[in-house]
């Protein structure tokens, strides 16, 4: 049964929409609407300090800020989110409401992808998260609880066929349908890697066509206003998994930085998704989060739900599937509980794959609030209303050796820097935490578009020049944009030869002297002896500059001694070494995302 809200506040409030005239700034104070037993434990929607049944609550405040949202009645109504996952229980209690046409299972090519196996419940938790139904008398909310819901699982049959369908291209080069598409797609997966991924389209007819589809889609879907792909950065801070019985680790903490650039990856390097890191319930990276200079933004992801909050979202129904299991008690919500007893419901859902979605329950919402607006609007609005957290945040300082033992430093992460367009940036958080009350204020009452998008041809400068061992001053070279462009991404194909790719920190510096490293050193690129292969780099941080003048790559070698990492095989950790090498930069390409300033 659904519970009625008839407030007088909401009448009130949606009163003053239908006037015109723009209300007063959105008040935080304002409280959760009742009628969900679970989402007084969902600090992502409002951060109370409550522990999430953890042992530990987090710091107050720290939440998408939406509450306000919520009472004016936007709660996401006609705009659809495609899980793209492991499956998605379509008759859970808490999501079925939503469930719309569309849906997919790639393995027996039915349309319900319910997960037959147990161990898959990702999608189910991710959906949750994103768009459970509200006000029903049960389990918690989604941050967009009116929006559309289907579900692919192609995590489980990963052929390109599958991927395109997954991804909005219709079979047989069919129309896009405005009203039944979805406007929002959710990739919570990634991959990590330790060699350099070639990323240039031209030379990859499988990426090209991915590339294409995303770009169709992202321009040209729902009559020209475009669909949205949001994408997980990944949760290889610290370590990652190459299968069930290996693990890469960095060496005695990795010096402080990334084991893997999010950066590093085809699908996070493309400028058509939205890359989004996770933060925990105290306002700082989560632990696991991978960074870089591709990241737009942060969202809730929380940590693992037993000693900090991690974030409670729907589980697949019962108490033998899932997370949530009969005997499980490492979270409070677990194994049978008088809030829970059929176990539909988990409270260990984390990392960038709840950022994900909670990124993408953000987008419908502000779609929702005005559904005129582009998908790029939408994407401008949300980077322009981003919450700075963490705001001491200092990065990471990188100390090394030069082969004779003499000291060097290099700021291999900067802090938080205002690019010349006055926007905050920091490879943690991109632009910063979303912010959807502002967000949706900022939509409601939105009059200047942006100018159409502009995409360069990849433009491509001969360098020939060798990088300097152990030296952070690094190579240049450089390059002159003609034409002016405002700048909304900047994507590099960097090759340069070394013999321990690891050591190599790549800068971009804009012509305004904004410095973004674009992949940071000390990253598990150790086997790749080449160097780096034409290796895609996205930045984000120049949002909003100009692009005529000069802009100067700079490749930078980091250490000029020994260098040791672990290597973990069936539970023995194996120390390697890799002798010092250098190198040469070979050439490099870049292109400019933008718009030209309206007339």
């Amino acid at each position: 049964m659904h519970v009625r809200i008839t407030s007088s506040a909401v009448m009130l409030a949606l009163a003053s929409l239908a006037s015109h005239a723009a209300p007063s700034a959105p008040d935080r104070s304002v409280p959760l609407l009742p009628g969900d037993p679970l989402v007084n434990q969902q600090w992502h929607l409002k951060n109370t300090g409550q522990n999430a049944f953890s042992k530990r609550g987090g710091v107050k405040g720290v939440d998408l800020n939406l509450a306000f949202t919520h009472l004016r009645g936007i709660r996401g109504i006609g705009t659809t989110i495609a899980v793209i996952d492991d499956g998605l229980e379509i008759k859970h209690p808490d999501l079925a409401a939503n469930i719309v046409p569309g849906s997919k299972n790639l393995v027996n090519g039915s349309n319900d992808p319910t997960p037959e196996s147990g161990g898959n419940g990702h999608g189910t938790a991710v959906a949750g998260i994103a768009a459970a139904v509200a006000f029903n008398g049960i389990g918690g909310r989604g941050i967009a609880p009116s929006a559309g819901l289907k579900g692919f699982n192609w995590l489980l049959a990963q052929t390109l066929d599958g991927w395109l369908l997954a991804h909005g291209k219709k079979p047989n080069g069919g129309p896009l349908e405005a009203f039944t598409d979805a406007r929002v797609f959710n990739q919570s997966y990634g991959s990590s890697t330790l060699t350099s991924v070639p990323g240039n389209p031209d030379q990859d007819i499988e990426l090209k066509t991915e590339e294409e589809t995303y770009e169709d889609v992202s321009r040209n879907s729902h009559w020209g206003r475009g669909a949205v792909f949001v994408k997980s950065a990944g949760n290889a801070y610290n370590s990652f998994r190459l299968s069930s019985t290996e693990v890469i680790l960095g060496y005695q903490g990795n010096n402080g930085l990334p084991v893997q650039d999010a950066n590093l990856s085809t699908d996070n390097n493309n400028y058509w998704n939205v890359v989004v890191s996770a933060l925990n319930a105290d306002g700082v990276r989560s632990s696991y989060s991978s960074v870089g200079a591709n990241v737009l933004l942060t969202a809730p992801g929380g940590e693992y739900g037993t000693d900090s909050p991690a974030m409670v979202t729907t589980d697949l129904s019962g108490c033998a599937r899932g997370y949530n299991v009969t005997g499980n008690t490492a979270n409070g919500l677990h194994g049978g509980t008088a809030l829970d007893p059929n176990c539909d419901y988990n409270g260990i859902m984390n990392g960038t794959s709840s950022a994900a979605p909670s990124t993408s329950g953000s987008f419908a919402l502000v779609m929702s609030a005005n559904p005129a607006l582009s998908a790029r609007d939408v994407r401008h609005i949300l980077i322009t209303t981003a919450r700075q957290v963490d705001a001491a945040q200092p990065g990471v300082t990188l100390a090394f050796k030069d082969k004779s033992g003499g000291a060097h430093s290099y700021q291999a992460i900067p802090g938080w820097q205002k690019n010349a367009a006055g926007l905050p940036f920091h490879q943690f958080y991109g632009f910063g935490l979303i912010n959807i009350d502002k967000a949706v204020e900022k939509a409601l009452f939105y009059s200047k578009p942006l100018p159409p998008l502009q995409k360069t041809r990849w433009q491509t400068v001969s360098a020939q020049a060798a990088i300097p061992d152990a030296d952070e001053r690094g190579v240049e070279s450089a390059f002159n944009q003609p034409d002016d462009l405002t700048v909304e991404a900047v994507q590099v194909l960097v090759d340069a030869e070394h013999g321990r790719t690891n050591d190599l920190a790549v800068e971009l510096i804009s012509p305004s002297g904004t410095r973004s490293v674009l992949l940071s050193p000390r990253t598990a690129l150790v086997a790749e002896t080449y160097g780096l292969n034409q290796q895609r780099l996205l930045s984000n941080q120049f949002y909003g500059e100009q692009a005529k003048g000069q802009w100067r790559l700079r490749v930078i070698d980091t250490n000029g001694a020994e260098y040791q990492y672990v290597y973990r095989a069936n539970g023995q950790n194996n120390i390697y070494s890799l002798p010092n090498a250098e190198g040469k930069l070979k050439s490099w390409s870049i292109r400019f995302f933008g718009h030209r300033s309206a007339a």
